[in-house]
């Protein structure tokens, strides 16, 4: 059973910064795609970036491109997430997810249906 663990997450003003961490345990393969989601109350989840940690390749969604990097640790079962930048609009509960693929084989893997595993997320509150 893979599970997932955020934490990170807080206030901040626009412009600020706030790094995200994942740790998973549970994995049953070397490698997965394993990435961070957002979403708002009444919004669909979206995609924010992800990872593949076979080769590190990684994608972003536009909103956070420039602002927003997606990294791994050495142990590959922790990810990070460098938020600078960051505008009221970022507001919303961040969740880790993973699946035991390849985030190429699924267009980046940005798409909330294409990820399996999800941890219970953490709060990213930006205000003007």
């Amino acid at each position: 059973q893979v599970h997932l663990v955020e934490s990170g997450g807080g206030s901040v003003q626009a412009g600020g910064s706030l790094k995200l961490s994942c740790t998973a345990s549970g994995y049953t393969v070397p490698d997965y795609c394993m990435g961070w989601f957002r979403q708002v109350p009444g919004k669909e989840r979206e995609g924010v970036a992800t990872i593949y940690t076979g080769d590190g390749s990684t994608y972003y969604a536009d909103s956070v491109k420039g602002r927003f990097t997606i990294s791994q640790d050495n142990a590959k079962n922790t990810i990070n997430l460098q938020m600078i930048s960051l505008k009221p609009e970022d507001t919303a509960r961040y969740y880790c997810a993973a699946d035991p693929l390849d985030c190429a084989v699924v267009a980046g893997g940005l798409d909330p249906e294409d990820l399996g595993y999800w941890g219970q997320g953490t709060q990213v509150t930006v205000s003007s």
